[in-house]
């Protein structure tokens, strides 16, 4: 009887899989335009009663999208007040949309990876997954690996697309 062996699991390849840093609040877009006067601009003493008595619990550890979605004259520090109402309720809030919010949140989960735990491995970037993971997701984690890694896939270890192999040193003589 012949013995099968595993080759993927003899390999050495290190999985490195993205979705495990989805941050897992939830996601909400606040949009501005609720606050205009006649859709078309903010007054400040509405906009200011409104940031006094508007329930900011709701927001306890939401990530949230700051958004505009009508063209109308708001000033910027209406954007900055709402961030200081968000400061000690959200976990993260950005000026933009939703695909705004979700590099953020990546960048900020990719930027506190150690990456030592990748010196000289060979790490496959997991391609497929359930969840969605944005494109900007695998460049920022191709900037972190590239100057630890031996070598960058992306894929999965039984099928892998080579990306990056760390040159060899010259041997001088």
């Amino acid at each position: 009887m012949e013995d099968f062996v595993n080759r993927v699991a003899n390999s050495g390849l290190v999985t490195f899989n993205l979705e495990d840093f989805i941050h897992p609040g939830e996601r909400v877009v606040y949009d501005i335009k609720d606050n205009l006067f006649h859709g078309l601009m903010l007054r400040e003493k509405d906009f200011r009663e409104f940031i006094k008595t508007h329930d900011w619990t709701q927001y306890d550890g939401q990530n949230v999208a700051i958004i505009c979605s009508t063209d109308a004259i708001v000033p910027t520090w209406a954007y900055m007040l709402l961030a200081s109402k968000l400061q000690n309720h959200a976990h993260r809030y950005v000026f933009g949309n939703l695909e705004a919010l979700e590099q953020e949140l990546f960048q900020e989960a990719i930027s506190t990876l150690e990456v030592e735990q990748y010196r000289d491995a060979k790490v496959v970037v997991k391609g497929c997954g359930e969840k969605p993971v944005p494109t900007y997701a695998y460049v920022a984690i191709m900037q972190k690996l590239l100057p630890v890694a031996a070598s960058i896939m992306y894929g999965e270890p039984c099928s892998t697309v080579p990306l990056y192999k760390r040159p060899k040193e010259k041997v001088s003589a």
